[in-house]
């Protein structure tokens, strides 16, 4: 772990072969902020409209690459509607490179964690744009 990085998310170097090694394959992130900022308060830092990273983006022209996937706290779970979402837009490929974030890497590494567990096997926790060195790599997917 690279210092001040949560726990799990990846490092500068594996972050690097990750990408290296989708060789051309469309990587997918998944953010797994909460838009709903009553349940989330923290996520408006950068998720909010005119934040530095707007969950609002996601699946937009400035960040076609990228789908909101809530990571539920309370349920300990991937928001079921998002998990389904993502099944489409992998075609069911488990082997789909995907990034997961949310603002620092807590969440991003419990979605890694869920999606692994649903059988996605190339998964990757990218932090979030309180991980500059990292974000600046992937944010605009």
């Amino acid at each position: 772990m690279s210092a001040g990085r949560k726990p799990g998310v990846a490092s500068d170097e594996e972050f690097d072969a990750f990408v290296a090694a989708a060789s051309g394959r469309q990587i997918l992130v998944v953010d797994a902020r909460n838009p709903d900022f009553s349940i989330e308060p923290d996520d408006a830092k950068f998720g909010a409209d005119g934040g530095s990273a707007p969950i609002s983006l996601c699946g937009t022209p400035a960040r076609p690459n990228s789908m909101n996937i809530p990571y539920e706290r309370a349920a300990k779970r991937l928001q079921p509607r998002g998990v389904e979402a993502l099944a489409v837009k992998t075609a069911g490929d488990k082997t789909t490179p995907i990034i997961t974030h949310c603002g620092g890497g807590g969440r991003g590494q419990k979605a890694k964690e869920a999606l692994e567990v649903l059988g996605y096997t190339n998964v990757i926790n990218g932090g979030g744009p309180a991980v500059d060195d990292l974000w600046i790599k992937f944010g605009e997917l």
